[in-house]
C-alpha cells in the first residue's frame, strides 16, 4: 500500500478516536434511502445544534472504536453509517430520532454516551430527554417551587393584616377569650 495513503488512513482513525473519545455522545444511524437534499437538512440541524456529522468507512472506524476502548460499537457499523458526535449526552440521539421519525429511511443502530456503548434502545429513550438547559430549568423549578410557596403564603398573610382581617389562626383564640 501505499506510504501517502497509509499515513491518510491513520489520520483518519486517530481522528476517529479522538472524536469517540472527546464527545460527550455519538450517534450511528443508517442513513441509505435518504436523498441527498434530505441528509443535508439533517446536518443543518444538526449543526444548528453545535452536533457535527460525518460519514466514515466502517473499517475506519471500527479500527477507532477498538484504538478508544469501544469495541462493541463494531456490532453497529454495517451497511451506510453516518456518525453524529455531540457536546452534551441528548442532542445527537434527540435530532437524529427526531428526524427519523419524520424519514424512515434514516435507521438509528446505537452510539456512545458517556463512555458506554448503548443499544438503539437507550438512543431512543436519551432522545425523549430535553438537553442539558432544560434539565437544568426543570431542576431550578423543581428547587424553587416551596420558597415560592412560602412567598405566596408570606404575601397572602401581610395582605389579610393590611385589609384589617385577622388571621386564621386568632379566631380561635378570641371565640375561647369570650
Amino acid at each position: 500500500m501505499n506510504q501517502n495513503v497509509l499515513a491518510y488512513k491513520q489520520g483518519v482513525v486517530t481522528e476517529i478516536q479522538n472524536k469517540y473519545q472527546d464527545s460527550s455522545s455519538t450517534v450511528v444511524a443508517e442513513y441509505r434511502g435518504l436523498s441527498v437534499a434530505e441528509i443535508t437538512e439533517l446536518r443543518r440541524s444538526l449543526r444548528a445544534e453545535g452536533v457535527e456529522m460525518k460519514v466514515y468507512k466502517n473499517t475506519l472506524a471500527s479500527i477507532a472504536a477498538d484504538a478508544a476502548g469501544f469495541s462493541d460499537l463494531k456490532n453497529a457499523l454495517t451497511g451506510p453509517n453516518a456518525l453524529a458526535f455531540g457536546s452534551d449526552e441528548t442532542t445527537a440521539a434527540r435530532i437524529m430520532a427526531t428526524f427519523a421519525k419524520k424519514h424512515k429511511a434514516l435507521v438509528l443502530k446505537g452510539g456512545i454516551v458517556e463512555g458506554k456503548v448503548v443499544d438503539e434502545a437507550t438512543i431512543k429513550e436519551l432522545s425523549a430527554l430535553p438537553n442539558r438547559e432544560g434539565m437544568l430549568s426543570m431542576l431550578l423549578s423543581v428547587l424553587n417551587a416551596p420558597v415560592s410557596g412560602f412567598a405566596r403564603a408570606v404575601n397572602a398573610l401581610a395582605e389579610a393584616r393590611a385589609e384589617g382581617a385577622a388571621p386564621a389562626e386568632a379566631a380561635p383564640a378570641e371565640e375561647a377569650a369570650a
